[in-house]
Order: C-alpha cells, then structure tokens, then sequence
C-alpha cells in the first residue's frame, strides 16, 4: 500500500489506481487460499475469475461484507481505465481506491491470517 500512497501524493492518479487494485488482487488471492486451498488455480488466474471467485467463496459465502466485493470490482475498473483505455483518473478517484484497498488489504488481514502474518 505504501507505493499507493507514494504515488497519489506525487499526483499519479493511474499510477495510485494501479497499485492499490494489485494490493487487492494480492490480499483476495491469499484470502481465497486460506479459506479454500482446494480452490481450481484457473479460477484465480485471471482478474474476472479472480473477482468472480471471490464474490463466490468469500462474499456468497458470508465471510465477508459484500461492501468487500463492491470495492474491488470498482478499483479494478478504475485500474483498466487507467492502464487501458487511457481517459484521466481524477486525484479524487485514486484518493478514494486508495482508501478503499487499505481498508480491504486490513480487513483480510485481520479476519484471515494468523499473528505472524500466515494465511
């Protein structure tokens, strides 16, 4: 998160929006192993398979909030229009996916992984 938030304080909205959608992607992968290890890889691979799992296992699955699923499908949006399609991303936005992805990064930390940091 902390490269996040370096960049959104050098005004890189793209760059902040980038980052703090990976720190989700990460901390959802993770999530998803800990609560089923059995889980297909192929259904992580991607990023829909990977979004789509999780609203599957962790969402539907009562495990966590639905707001969870909400946010990382709206900063992963975020993410493709900075890194794809190429229209700005207001300072704005990536302050708000920023807030979003510390909020999820520490909300699957401290419902899924043990003190020392293991899933």
């Amino acid at each position: 998160m902390s490269g996040a938030r370096l960049l959104l304080a050098a005004g890189d909205a793209e760059g902040a929006c980038n980052r703090a959608y990976f720190a989700m992607f990460d901390a959802a992968h993770a999530t998803l192993l800990a609560i089923n290890p059995a889980i297909p890889e192929a259904s992580t691979k991607t990023h829909h398979g990977l979004i789509s799992a999780f609203g599957k296992y962790l969402v539907l699955g009562k495990h966590v909030e639905s707001e969870f699923g909400s946010s990382l499908n709206k900063v992963e949006r975020l993410r493709r229009l900075a890194d794809y399609i190429g229209d700005p991303v207001s300072l704005e936005d990536a302050a708000w996916a920023v807030t979003q992805a510390e909020a999820f990064v520490e909300a699957m930390r401290s419902k899924f992984m043990t003190p020392n940091g293991d899933v």
